[in-house]
């Protein structure tokens, strides 16, 4: 089974590493993100649509959040 290491701050862009530390620091697990960040143009697109996706829109980013684990509880999905 292929496995990717996480990459580590150091080499991110400082604004990626910056988002990472400010992540981290609130207690989210940032393994899935730096993982894609083996491919900067697909970590990139990602985030552009999650970024639009989660804080743009009628609803409340804290409201789609609350939706998401209840979502991922419901699947037996522990995120």
């Amino acid at each position: 089974m292929a496995r990717l290491n996480p990459i580590g701050l150091e080499s991110l862009d400082a604004q990626a590493a910056e988002a990472f530390e400010r992540a981290e620091a609130a207690g989210r697990d940032t393994t899935q993100q730096r993982i894609l960040a083996h491919r900067q143009d697909m970590f990139d697109r990602y985030f552009a649509f999650y970024r639009r996706a989660h804080e743009e829109g009628v609803v409340e980013p804290e409201l789609k959040e609350l939706v998401r684990l209840k979502i991922a509880r419901l699947n037996d999905c522990f995120t």
